[in-house]
């Protein structure tokens, strides 16, 4: 890494700390060039304005996340063959990765706070939509492969099952921060888990 990909990169980091402290708004660049020790031109060169380090710090998440949910997903595979169980598995190392935010995942935060003040502006909005779509096509995939096996017992749109996982992991981000409760995304995520049992699993009598 060059010096001015590492510059950038820790410009990046101070912003990160910030916000999830207390958010993007309240985040000024004058307080993130202190910290770095640069000149406000410096700073400039690497990000036009605020915006465009919304947008950095969005795609720096959706990179990370991707190879964070290869690497999870793969690990569950590598335990159990069949993919009903390996998904489950997965979504049980997810739910303990999320169980203690920021520490667990803090780029999820970062990314929730970035989107949601800077939603009006279009770039954002269109990598945030080509990450939900990201996400709905990973999961989607899963659970096609799921309902090969084992037929839903419910007429659902696998598609719309899918998309539960992000609206799980950005309301549960939601209902952590407000009730100041992180683990309350990691129990999100496992009723998820759980649903996905009573979904696909087979009735034994």
């Amino acid at each position: 890494m060059g010096k001015g990909q590492e510059t950038r990169e820790r410009l990046m980091d101070i912003a990160e700390a910030s916000v999830l402290t207390k958010g993007f708004g309240a985040t000024s660049i004058d307080e993130i060039i202190a910290e770095a020790e640069i000149t406000k031109s410096g700073f400039f060169y690497h990000f036009r304005d605020k915006n465009q380090l919304a947008l950095a710090l969005l795609q720096r998440y959706v990179d990370r996340e991707d190879e964070l949910l290869d690497d999870l997903f793969a690990r569950a595979r590598e335990l159990h063959d069949d993919p009903l169980h390996a998904f489950l598995i997965g979504l049980k190392l997810f739910a303990e990765m999320m169980a203690d935010l920021p520490k667990g995942h803090p780029g999820c935060l970062v990314a929730t706070c970035c989107y949601n003040e800077r939603l009006f502006d279009s770039d954002v909005r269109e990598l945030n939509k080509h990450a939900l779509l990201k996400w709905r096509r990973r999961f989607l995939a899963e659970l096609e492969k799921i309902a090969a096996i084992y037929p839903p017992k419910d007429d659902v749109d696998l598609e719309a099952v899918a998309d539960m996982v992000t609206g799980i992991v950005e309301g549960g981000i939601v209902l952590s921060r407000a009730l100041e409760a992180p683990q309350e995304l990691s129990k999100q995520i496992l009723l998820f888990r759980s649903y996905l049992k009573l979904l696909f699993m087979p009735a034994y009598n």
